[in-house]
C-alpha cells in the first residue's frame, strides 16, 4: 500500500495523452536521430518540458502545431536549458534558438511561418552541426 501511494504522489515524467516517434535531423556531418513526445494539443503544448530536470542526450520533445504559423515559446518553469529547432512544414529548419535559459520569460519567437519546433538539450544544435537550412525527418 505504501508503495502505491509513493507513486501516485509522484507523478511519472512521460504522458499518456502525447505520442512519441523519431526525428531525423540531417546536417552537414550526418543524420541524428532523436526519440521525441509529440506535442499536438494546446494543453500538451502549454506545458511541455517544465518541471522536468533532466533530458537524454538522444531525445527530445516535438511541438506540433498542426498547421504553418508563427510560433512563440518561453522557458518559464523549464529547468534545462534547450535548443529549440523552428521547423517548416517542408521539414527545413529556419531557425534555432541555442541553449535557452532556464526559467525565463522571454518570449522565443520563430520570426516565420513553422509548423513545428523541436526541442533537445541546450548545446546539442552545435554538438552535432546542426544549422538553419537542416533538413529533417519528421514522425
Amino acid at each position: 500500500m505504501m508503495i502505491l501511494a509513493v507513486l501516485l504522489a509522484f507523478p511519472q515524467t512521460s504522458r499518456a495523452d502525447s505520442h512519441s516517434g523519431a526525428v531525423v535531423v540531417h546536417s552537414d556531418n550526418g543524420s541524428h536521430t532523436f526519440s521525441v513526445e509529440i506535442m499536438r494539443s494546446q494543453q500538451e503544448r502549454s506545458k511541455g518540458l517544465m518541471f522536468r530536470k533532466f533530458l537524454a542526450p538522444d531525445t527530445g520533445m516535438l511541438f506540433d502545431f498542426g498547421d504553418p504559423r508563427p510560433v512563440s515559446m518561453w522557458m518559464k518553469n523549464t529547468y534545462i536549458s534547450l535548443d529549440m529547432l523552428f521547423i517548416s512544414e517542408k521539414g527545413i529548419v529556419h531557425k534555432i534558438a541555442a541553449n535557452t535559459t532556464p526559467h525565463s520569460t522571454e518570449i522565443i519567437s520563430s520570426n516565420s511561418q513553422v509548423r513545428y519546433v523541436l526541442e533537445i538539450n541546450g548545446g546539442m544544435s552545435a554538438k552535432l552541426g546542426i544549422k538553419v537550412g537542416n533538413r529533417v525527418t519528421l514522425p
